[in-house]
């Protein structure tokens, strides 16, 4: 059985850097608008600019800036986005920090081949990888554009994986459950406490719901897959 990992909000804390950073921004954008006008600008912009820009930390600071300028009718000041381009570069510094649990749980899971699957800006998710200390724990690391059916199907061809033969393991059900329930194979889903706004499903999925990591193992014996 192979089990694959996302990677941020799942092994690592994630999501709630990028909202004090949100937090941060807001207030550098009090003076033309209230918090709702602001993140429904911000989301919109985000919205348009990911088939552009992709997805992380970089996409999110060009965005900030447009949102800023956007929002402020092009009064923003120098020192404003420059405040911006500060908030971008302590995302793209910030230490990793594992996830309660996750050490353990992939020591214990180590019988089974293990990948990451990731996606977002190709040079840092590659250098969080190697920054975790986990990297030695997993047999692949893939950093993907998008994750949908095409490219589970994609990544699990490459490497000779069959979709009934897979298990992905992550915080998101757009992105980590539901593709894979697609293309034939299992899904765990492990929610963050905070969830970004185009990562939110509403509804039923299908998969399993754990309350942490360290409840894997079980339900991975469960299903037999000792």
């Amino acid at each position: 059985m192979i089990l694959g990992f996302d990677a941020d909000d799942t092994l690592w804390h994630n999501e709630d850097g990028f909202q004090a950073s949100h937090r941060e921004f807001e207030q550098l954008l009090a003076e033309w608008a209230d918090p709702e006008t602001i993140d429904d600008q911000l989301f919109t912009i985000e919205s348009r600019n990911l088939p552009r820009y992709g997805y992380g930390v970089k996409a999110y600071t060009l965005s900030m800036i447009e949102c800023a300028i956007a929002v402020s009718g092009g009064q923003i000041g120098a020192d404003a986005i420059s405040t911006m381009l500060d908030l971008g570069h302590a995302l793209l510094d910030r230490p990793i920090e594992l996830l309660d649990g996750v050490e353990e749980v992939l020591d214990e899971l180590g019988r089974h081949q293990l990948m990451i699957i990731t996606k977002g800006d190709l040079y840092h998710q590659l250098l969080r990888i190697e920054n975790s200390g986990l990297q030695h724990r997993f047999w692949q690391s893939e950093v993907v554009a998008h994750k949908d059916p095409s490219t589970y199907q994609r990544v699990l061809k490459l490497h000779g994986v069959a979709p009934e033969e897979f298990v992905m393991v992550g915080n998101s059900v757009p992105s980590d459950v539901l593709p894979v329930l697609a293309v034939g194979g299992r899904a765990v889903h492990i929610p963050y406490h905070v969830t970004w706004t185009h990562e939110r499903h509403d509804g039923d999925h299908g998969a399993p719901t754990l309350n942490n990591m360290r409840e894997l193992p079980d339900l991975l014996s469960d299903w037999g897959l000792h």
